[in-house]
């Protein structure tokens, strides 16, 4: 596409994608809607034969496609390139642009291509940097940079500029939105969390006929930890047993942190017999597993569970937690150690 200049030499089209890009980071917080935007404006520019853009992935040091021409994201959604290999791993690695005018016939890119059956004959691949720290890399296949001048060199760079930023504050309003569900201690979900999300499992419940069940559980003499140990012990003892509880559930279960030493399993779609099971498995497993071993306590910890159902114990999401704290308090207040479930208190143990 050629470049209209206005008198004063100023390009009018990079005037036009610099608002079309700026108006796009502003507009929304979806990333992946942003970065659509700014690919857009970048393939309106450059008319790349095709494009990719990947995120770094820190904790597993990976890159990841973000966004891809062609609509194949969904695709190659779990497709993961490891940093350092090839070109696109590379970039990343390094932070440094690489940009190749012929790209040698034993050049290895099938695995870093999204459509491998592109015959690719340039290719630029740039990091998405800011302060020094790479969120991402952009990927343009047969853009002819070759026919590039530094001013339209320097003009993708700002581009770029433009995408890790939006990776940036994505990445930020993603953390800010943990710390508001996410218990500090533990990593569990919060109890503010645990009532939005079993508020959406009943709504789903009422629609699909499925039950929702709930397991709510209350460690056995935790105030004996903290008043032995401390209080740094016992948070420590807490977010053991939070991994724990995390490490048994399946993909469909989340755990929370309700407050204290309380815990609550939210087990959509799940009848109150598999509930009972799980909780029965976590009771075992509290019974078997020794916490604080980096401290040398070497310590074993009990809990009282109670389990309860929707719509069987309850009409909404309140009646529904009261039911399984209900179940729990008979179990403490009785034997310890044990599972009860709503509606009936016959106490199952592991003794």
């Amino acid at each position: 596409m050629k470049t209209i200049r206005f008198p004063d030499g100023q390009p009018a089209l990079e005037i036009q994608t610099f608002h079309e890009v700026a108006r796009a980071l502003t507009s929304s917080v979806d990333l992946t809607g942003i970065l659509n935007g700014i690919m857009q404006q970048m393939t309106r520019f450059f008319s790349p034969e095709a494009w990719s853009l990947m995120i770094v992935d820190e904790k597993n040091h990976q890159l990841y496609y973000g966004v891809i021409s062609g609509g194949q994201t969904e695709k190659l959604r779990h497709k993961r390139i490891p940093l350092g290999q090839g070109i696109p791993g590379w970039v990343a690695l390094h932070g440094e642009p690489m940009i190749l005018a012929s790209v040698p016939d034993d050049q290895a890119l099938a695995d870093e291509l999204p459509d491998s059956s592109t015959r690719v004959e340039s290719i630029i691949c740039l990091p998405l940097r800011v302060r020094n720290r790479t969120y991402g890399v952009l990927q343009l296949v047969n853009c002819h940079p070759e026919n590039m001048d530094n001013h339209e060199i320097f003009f993708l760079h700002a581009l770029c500029d433009y995408a890790a930023i939006a990776v940036q504050n994505a990445r930020s309003f993603e953390q800010i939105q943990q710390l508001t569900i996410t218990d500090d201690c533990t990593g569990l979900f919060n109890a503010r969390h645990l009532y939005e999300r079993l508020e959406h499992s009943l709504e789903r419940s009422r629609r699909s006929g499925k039950p929702v069940s709930l397991i709510f559980f209350d460690l056995d003499h935790f105030k004996s930890v903290n008043d032995t140990y401390g209080h740094l012990k016992g948070s420590k003892l807490l977010a053991e047993i939070g991994d724990m509880v995390r490490d048994s559930l399946g993909l469909i279960e989340t755990a929370y942190r309700y407050g204290g030493d309380e815990f609550v399993v939210l087990m959509p779609h799940q009848s109150k017999q598999r509930a009972m099971d799980l909780a029965n498995r976590l009771m075992d497993k509290l019974r078997t597993t020794t916490f604080l071993t980096e401290s040398g306590l070497n310590l074993r910890i009990l809990a009282s569970f109670g389990v309860s159902s929707f719509p069987e114990d309850g009409l909404d999401i309140h009646a529904v937690i009261r039911a399984a704290d209900a179940a729990m308090y008979h179990v403490k207040n009785t034997t310890r150690n044990g599972v009860a479930a709503a509606g009936h208190f016959t106490i199952a143990r592991n003794d």
